[in-house]
């Protein structure tokens, strides 16, 4: 039972359960789940993979013939440590960790693993969920409310104290407050669905408002690069002359104000 064996070795090797499961990017449940089965060739293929990296072996079979010695634990050291300093996303690109702070390096590892867990598990809305989630993370620093929104959410779940405030404590608690009673709505069923139609129709209606404004902003901005390079006497906006043009734009954006 090879899975007794590498208990064993977790332990000479000073490896927690929670810092295996962060290595191998699932929960420490699962970390259980995993260890109760009677054979290492019987984990998800990834993390069996993810496992055999860190030991240095090529197949489950070879654990019974591990020795922990000095050399071993420092190879192992060498790859705990590694993954937490850079994470290769492609053959010709690896995101750099070192110049974050190690609790930073660490989230970002955890995020990272975690989301290609579900990936890996195939559920069907996968890319959807995390398509949506980058938009949401990229709004962050432009729409404060989604921070509140953010912060709701993970203390409905249990995550943080319901009393901690991250971010503006004033405007974080009445947020706090209209989202729980739109849930208490939303879950009762109690709101009425024509009048649910009417705001979303308006719901609709203004996000196609800003939709056009923000069109018509990009034709003005387009117009008015085309002038000034026109009034400039060039072709296109280079290198050498982008600070001379966007000076232009800036001056005929100018005159109609």
């Amino acid at each position: 039972m090879n899975v007794d064996k590498l208990n064993e070795i977790l332990q000479e090797l000073g490896i927690s359960k929670v810092k295996l499961a962060k290595y191998l990017g699932v929960s420490r449940q699962m970390i259980y789940n995993y260890l109760e089965m009677n054979d290492v060739s019987k984990w998800p293929k990834d993390k069996k993979m993810k496992l055999f990296n860190l030991l240095d072996i090529k197949e489950a079979s070879e654990i019974n013939s591990i020795k922990v010695d000095t050399e071993f634990i420092n190879k192992v050291d060498m790859v705990l440590n590694g993954e937490a300093s850079n994470v290769s996303v492609s053959h010709s690109e690896v995101i750099e960790f070192k110049e974050l702070k190690p609790r930073e390096q660490e989230l970002l590892n955890d995020i990272i693993f975690m989301i290609k867990e579900r990936f890996t598990d195939g559920a069907a809305d996968s890319y959807a969920t995390y398509k949506y989630l980058l938009h949401f993370i990229q709004g962050l620093e432009n729409v404060k409310e989604l921070k509140y929104v953010m912060g709701y959410f993970v203390k409905l779940l249990g995550f943080v104290n319901p009393e901690e405030y991250a971010f503006n404590e004033e405007e974080q608690f009445v947020l706090e407050s209209i989202m729980h009673s739109a849930m208490v709505l939303y879950r009762g069923g109690g709101a009425s669905k024509a009048r649910l139609a009417e705001q979303h129709r308006k719901f609709v209606a203004e996000i196609e408002h800003k939709k056009e404004e923000k069109l018509g902003r990009t034709e003005e901005i387009n117009s008015a690069k085309i002038q000034a390079l026109h009034e400039l006497g060039y072709m296109e906006i280079t290198r050498d002359n982008a600070s001379e043009v966007l000076a232009k734009i800036a001056e005929i954006q100018s005159r109609d104000v």
